[in-house]
């Protein structure tokens, strides 16, 4: 079975890279860090069976990059594995055409398990992204708009950075901005939560996580 890999942490690229091509049942011909470099290198690999596939990406987004890959080779499964976990990335890539959501923090036995899963004709998903997508068609258990939908992806990015207790200036080190930047998106985010600080945003996305 071959993996291909697009994720742009090189530490995680390469660990998923290695833990596949040491399970003989596994090749891994594709580990790339852009939607970009995958349909470049695809041309020349064997047949890929499933991509996992990043949503933050350098270019273009993972989302985005599902209509292309599934586009041009439509037989191919693509699993998210993401830090995203709140409503609007999980459908944003579901109705694109993801086969699977899985969170980076998943257990490597799991995402393997979760591999094998989606050639039976599964659906891996996190249970916490499960339990949101059974909420969210729950009328009962349907939260209201809180503002959450309003969020980019950069500013989400950065309301989870907050809610782990970054400071701005590691936030915008790791986001390659400036410090301005960050507050910038700080404000909006504040503004978009209905919110007056840091904390009370930090509060509110905590909130919605339980």
């Amino acid at each position: 079975m071959n993996i291909a890999i697009v994720e742009d942490n090189k530490i995680i690229r390469e660990g998923l890279e290695l833990y596949f091509k040491n399970d003989s049942k596994f090749s891994c011909d594709i580990a790339v860090d852009s939607v970009e470099a995958f349909l470049q290198s695809v041309r020349h690999s064997s047949k890929i069976d499933v991509v996992l596939l990043d949503i933050n990406l350098p270019g273009m987004s993972g989302i985005e990059g599902i209509r292309h890959i599934k586009h041009q080779y439509p037989d191919v499964y693509i699993i998210m594995l993401t830090i995203y976990k709140d409503e609007k990335h999980v459908f944003d890539a579901l109705k694109a055409g993801a086969n699977g959501y899985l969170l980076k923090n998943t257990p490597l036995k799991s995402i393997k398990k979760g591999v094998l899963q989606i050639l039976e004709e599964g659906a891996p998903i996190s249970p916490l992204v499960a339990k949101k997508v059974i909420n969210y068609f729950n009328p009962q258990k349907r939260n209201k708009e809180d503002g959450f939908e309003k969020l980019t992806s950069r500013e989400i990015e950065v309301l989870q950075a907050l809610s782990e207790g970054a400071p701005f200036k590691n936030i915008a080190d790791q986001l390659f901005v400036t410090i301005d930047t960050v507050r910038y998106h700080s404000k909006n985010i504040y503004k978009k939560l209905n919110v007056n600080s840091k904390l009370g945003a930090v509060k509110k996305y905590l909130k919605k996580q339980d």
